[in-house]
Formats: C-alpha cells, sequence, structure tokens
C-alpha cells in the first residue's frame, strides 16, 4: 500500500492527521480557561504555576519600588518577592509587614488579586477532578473480509478502564472527494450503517461491523479507489460513565492506507481447557488473512507489513 501524499486537506499533526484551517479567528484569553481543562496535568501545573510566580513578581517589584515592608532588608527584591508570596497565599508569618500607606494600598489589591486568582485555579483544578474522560482504544486497521459469504468492513474499540460505559453508541462517517461534473472537489459525508450501531455497556473490546452490500457507500471500492478518493471512517462513541454517571465520549480516523483488503480480525475470545471464556487483549490489534472465497471480489493486501503480528 502506498503512503498517503500530502495535500491541504490531510496535514500530520502530532501522531494523527488533521485539517489545515485558515482565517480562523482565535481569541486565546477568552478560551484559556477551556484550554487548560483539556490540557495534560503537567501543563495545567505548569501553567498555574508561571501565573503565580509571574503576579508576585509583578506585586515584589511595587513593593521593591514603593518601599515600606518592615524588616525587609534595604534593596531587597527577595524579601519583597517573600512577603508578596506571603500576602498573596495568606500566610502571613508577620516577621515581613506593611508600615507605611503605599505598601498597605498594595497589600489590599494584592489581597483581591489572590482571592480572584485562587478561586480560578481552585475552580480548574476541581473542574478537571470532576471531569470525566473516557479511555477508548481502536485496532490499529480497518479489515474487509468475507463474514458469510458478504463483504464487511470490521475494526475493534475496547475500554481502557476499569468501569463500565453503558448505554454506548457507536457512529460511523465515511468521508471521500468526489470531482463534480461543473469541476472541482466535494468532500462528500456519507454514514455507514452497523450491524449493531449500541451496546448495553462497553467494558474490554468490541467489534463493529458494516456489511458491503449494494445500499453500502463502500460498494464496488476497490484499495486503488479508495486511495484515488482519499476515503476515510470517522468513528464516534458516546456513553454513560457507570462510576461518575456523565457523559463520556472518544474518536478515531481510519484513513485508506488503513484499511486491510482480504484480512480479518484475529480472535482473541476462547475456551481454556477448564471450559472458562478467556479474553486475549493481547491480540486487539492483530489480523490475520482471510480464507479466500469467491464471493469476495477485493484483492488482498499484499504489503505484510501493513498487517503487524
Amino acid at each position: 500500500m502506498k503512503r498517503p501524499k500530502r495535500s491541504v486537506r490531510f496535514v500530520p499533526a502530532g501522531a494523527n492527521y488533521g485539517i489545515r484551517v485558515l482565517g480562523d479567528e482565535r481569541a486565546p484569553l477568552r478560551d484559556f480557561y477551556h484550554a487548560l481543562l483539556r490540557q495534560p496535568w503537567r501543563v495545567t501545573v505548569a501553567a498555574i504555576s508561571a501565573v503565580f510566580l509571574a503576579v508576585n513578581s509583578l506585586f515584589a517589584l511595587a513593593y521593591y519600588i514603593a518601599g515600606g515592608v518592615a524588616h525587609a532588608r534595604p534593596g531587597s527584591f527577595a524579601d519583597a518577592f517573600f512577603f508578596s508570596v506571603e500576602t498573596f497565599a495568606t500566610i502571613g508569618y508577620g516577621a515581613l509587614y506593611p508600615d507605611s500607606m503605599a505598601a498597605n494600598l498594595l497589600m489590599v489589591v494584592e489581597s483581591i488579586t489572590s482571592l480572584t486568582l485562587t478561586a480560578l485555579a481552585t475552580g480548574l483544578v476541581f473542574a478537571k477532578f470532576s471531569r470525566s474522560t473516557a479511555r477508548l482504544v481502536f485496532s490499529r486497521h480497518a479489515v474487509i473480509s468475507p463474514v458469510n459469504g458478504v463483504p464487511t468492513l470490521q475494526f475493534r474499540l475496547g475500554n481502557q478502564r476499569g468501569n463500565q460505559i453503558v448505554d454506548t453508541r457507536i457512529r460511523v462517517l465515511m468521508m471521500r472527494t468526489e470531482k463534480l461534473l461543473e469541476g472541482g472537489t466535494f468532500y462528500r459525508m456519507l454514514d455507514l450503517k452497523l450491524t449493531r450501531d449500541h451496546a448495553l455497556s462497553l467494558q474490554r473490546s468490541w467489534s463493529a461491523m458494516h456489511v458491503i452490500d449494494a445500499s453500502s457507500p463502500l460498494y464496488g471500492e476497490t484499495p486503488e479507489s479508495a486511495e484515488a478518493k482519499e476515503i476515510e471512517l470517522q468513528v464516534a462513541v458516546v456513553g454513560i460513565d457507570d462510576i461518575t454517571m456523565q457523559p463520556v465520549h472518544g474518536q478515531h480516523r481510519y484513513f485508506f492506507h488503513q484499511f486491510l483488503w482480504g484480512f480479518k480480525m484475529t480472535d482473541i475470545l476462547h475456551e481454556d481447557a477448564d471450559g472458562d471464556l478467556v479474553l486475549d487483549l493481547h491480540k486487539f490489534h492483530h489480523t490475520e488473512p482471510a480464507a479466500p472465497t469467491e464471493t469476495f471480489p477485493y484483492p488482498r493486501t499484499t504489503d505484510p507489513a501493513a498487517a503487524p503480528k
């Protein structure tokens, strides 16, 4: 299989592909709180620490210029900074205290500032702790092979947490490029109907299947046509966390070079000698060649590296 060609539509964005947007009007300050909610904890803690140090440094500079901090060493920015931290954090050891009108006024302003910023930081930390997120995993490839003699698209998804996602619903959207008769390119979005698009609960593994019959948008497609049309699948999963009872969701994309034609997902559920069912998640991403059949009209992917074992 050929690697996807670079284009304006698909550009690398970390480990995934994204869309390069031009003319998007951003408001970093307005969206700063929301952005921190989406960032990892290390980024949020670093941002809170940076704001804390920056604000205290500004007030320390003001105390340094205005003076009036009792027991502070003359010309010591460090003492002014430590006094600012004591005021900001409402510690107040008593060794350093304001003894002039200017220092007292600065102390009042800093106290109001600290109350506001502390409330914002507390709300941010609480929101991140209480925000339910899903840890979903998707198989590396989507496979197309016969199931009961009918070509079928399949991929796996699973829940990496020990909880259950109840009332799980999954939707699959196929996107492809089309050349219009009038000229130009149209990016068409089509729904793929799954044999089952919901589950009572999602725990470790679930196989999503789409039958490629005459009504399927994938009907008649080949590896070559999928690449020419830049076909991709967008998967959205929505459910309710059974611990917090809050909605959670996850998304994933499969691009044309991630389709394996003539392969099937390796079976990960088997019965051991004692009659117990065993779910082998070590094989979650594994694929294997499907048995040849006359009803499967597609060539098999020939690149062995495309199907890691």
